[in-house]
């Protein structure tokens, strides 16, 4: 992808300056890699689970055997109801999920720093973030990049009102009214609804207050340049993430 201009913005919402893309914006754009990469890191964060070892046998069970019209499931020692089979009701599971399990992907060092970059790339087209669904007004220039003093906003309702100002507080209605009850058993495990993915604000430093003030806006992600990465640049690997970026953020990508 070509180099481009991009506006800076004030909180406000007004053009401030015009700036030059880093050269990081300019890299082959490889969906392929991309993919690999975000499939990767879900992967390395998935939590081994199952259960315990013991689970549906800890009873005192014997078999009797043939001759007696009933079928050859293990019975309480003490009583005639059957236990500890798959197949009874407080029995053990059949094939339970094991926690020794390794989940875990591996990708090159370099493959995933091509990731990296091949996604920021993708940041600046534009059809390629209104194919990821995100809603924002005509005109805007891609990556949005915002005066540093966006970094000091630290209420919720100053950062709404900044990105309203920018043009692109419709995303943010999106995610909220996006919110659905998930389908599947996942309703009991603690992950009862789903959220579309919003903005991703980057900022200079992890100190920022702005994370205090983004961070509870619905589908939205706010990290530090030193914590992107393929799977917050392009969730599930599709490519063309909706970012806002400080100007610091965005002279410090220009350094790698």
């Amino acid at each position: 992808m070509a180099k481009s201009n991009v506006n800076i913005y004030s909180v406000k919402g007004e053009v401030v300056k015009s700036v030059e893309l880093p050269s990081a914006f300019a890299t082959e754009f490889r969906p392929d890699v991309i993919k690999r990469a975000a499939d990767a890191e879900m992967a390395n964060k998935r939590q081994p689970y199952g259960p315990s070892p013991t689970a549906g046998v800890r009873h005192a069970v014997s078999q009797w055997g043939k001759g007696r019209g009933t079928s050859r499931v293990q019975r309480l020692t003490q009583g005639n109801k059957a236990a500890e089979s798959p197949n009874n009701v407080g029995g053990r599971r059949a094939f339970p999920p094991k926690p020794e399990k390794d989940y875990s992907k591996k990708v090159n060092r370099k493959e995933k720093t091509k990731a990296k970059l091949s996604a920021l790339a993708a940041l600046s087209d534009v059809e390629m973030v209104k194919l990821r669904g995100h809603q924002f007004e005509d005109g805007i220039t891609l990556p949005v990049v915002v005066e540093d003093d966006f970094e000091k906003l630290a209420t919720t309702s100053e950062v709404v009102e900044a990105l309203a100002g920018i043009g692109i507080s419709a995303d943010l209605d999106r995610a909220k009214d996006g919110k659905k009850v998930r389908a599947g058993r996942g309703k009991m495990r603690s992950r009862k609804y789903k959220t579309p993915r919003s903005i991703l604000v980057v900022v200079s430093a992890k100190e920022a207050p702005v994370f205090m003030g983004a961070n509870n806006l619905p589908g939205v992600e706010i990290t530090s340049t030193e914590g992107l990465s393929a799977g917050k640049l392009a969730p599930g690997g599709a490519a063309g993430r909706l970012t806002v970026f400080s100007e610091s953020a965005l002279k410090q990508v220009g350094e790698w």
